[in-house]
């Protein structure tokens, strides 16, 4: 629901009034404002690595401020990311996206072989090439569960094996958490699986349903963002922007997440309906389909080609996409049930059982 921003459903109460509350005195201030200082207040103790925070208006520009941190404290200029990893439409990390993962997704892009890619959840693979480029390696980028290319969890054992090498290589270990923030508990996925990431990118959620992108990290690392007395060649720069930090983005962000930290019950009832999701779906499918997901997140393939698990994007691309297609189109044009293009399932606190009761009955008649 509301690409996986409105955990609370559409035009949830306390969301509403307070961003009522907030326009009658006004939309826009242009600058950091106490409504900052509240969301701030709350991402920093729900998030350890939150030491320092920045605001921006979109994931995209989250992850691009993020690889250019990594960039400017290593001084090196290779980012890592995963193969099918999507983080927006910034120019670096748009390569890799889809199969064969080896071109950029537009034209227009610079520095290509600036960007390498990995695959998800193989840390042979992956170490294999990260040693190969380990001299100027300034960071890799992960997803804790595998968004767009297939809503697919990492193994705790790869994002371990990743950590280590990158900290070991001083490159900084960077997880996007833009989907999972705030998604499966309250605060982020990483410290269940007792990881230290330098930089983590948060949005989606974090803004309520409102416009928000947001750049947290280790102390050390985000004071490089800091231009006061810095030379050029020594800061990365990390714009204001317009609307950045916005008194609505940031009424929206503190409301949804003030709920979510007093009623953590939302959790266990959201993260439930999606274990019935993905149990019932393959069982309706019997043999002919891989539920991926975590909590509150689904997603169905269709297998062929061999496949029998899904734990990266190279086993979602050999799925049969066709068969996709026609399940979602028949489920839109004869049953009124919309997923968004990409198919990935997010249930909010509006959803109830008999929601995916539908899906089930929708898919048995396919």
């Amino acid at each position: 629901m509301g690409h996986w921003s409105l955990i609370l459903g559409h035009g949830q109460k306390n969301v509403k009034e307070s961003i009522k509350k907030q326009i009658e005195k006004s939309w826009m201030y242009g600058t950091v404002n106490e409504q900052t200082i509240k969301l701030s207040e709350l991402i920093s103790k729900a998030v350890p690595v939150a030491e320092k925070i920045r605001y921006v208006t979109s994931g995209t520009e989250a992850t691009m401020y993020a690889v250019r941190l990594a960039r400017s404290v290593t001084g090196k200029k290779i980012i890592a990311k995963i193969d099918g990893g999507w983080h927006g439409y910034t120019s670096d990390l748009l390569k890799s996206v889809n199969w064969p993962f080896k071109e950029s997704e537009s034209s227009g892009t610079v520095n290509d072989e600036k960007i390498i890619s990995i695959p998800y959840n193989n840390l042979e693979g992956s170490l294999k090439i990260l040693k190969k480029h380990s001299k100027n390696l300034a960071g890799v980028i992960i997803e804790p569960v595998l968004g767009g290319g297939g809503c697919i969890p990492a193994t705790k054992e790869y994002l371990k094996g990743i950590q280590e090498f990158v900290h070991k290589n001083k490159s900084l270990f960077i997880l996007d958490e833009i989907v999972t923030g705030f998604r499966f508990r309250y605060g982020c996925l990483y410290p269940t699986m007792k990881l230290d990431p330098d930089i983590v990118t948060l949005g989606k959620i974090t803004g309520g349903g409102m416009a928000i992108g947001v750049i947290c990290g280790k102390k050390e690392i985000m004071e490089h963002a800091d231009t006061t007395g810095k030379k050029k060649s020594e800061r990365a720069y990390i714009g204001g922007g317009t609307f950045s930090a916005n008194p609505t983005s940031m009424t929206s962000g503190y409301a949804t997440l003030n709920y979510l930290k007093t009623n953590k019950s939302t959790y266990s009832k959201i993260n439930a309906i999606g274990d019935y999701a993905r149990k019932e779906l393959e069982k309706v499918f019997d043999g002919k389909v891989v539920v991926t997901g975590k909590g509150s997140l689904f997603m169905t393939h269709f297998i062929k080609n061999g496949v029998t698990e899904i734990s990266n994007s190279t086993d979602v691309a050999k799925c049969d996409s066709e068969m996709l297609q026609k399940y979602h189109f028949k489920m839109i044009s004869k049953d009124g049930i919309f997923f968004l293009p990409g198919k990935l399932g997010a249930i909010s606190i509006s959803h109830t059982k008999e929601d995916i009761e539908k899906i089930i009955l929708a898919s048995e008649s396919f």
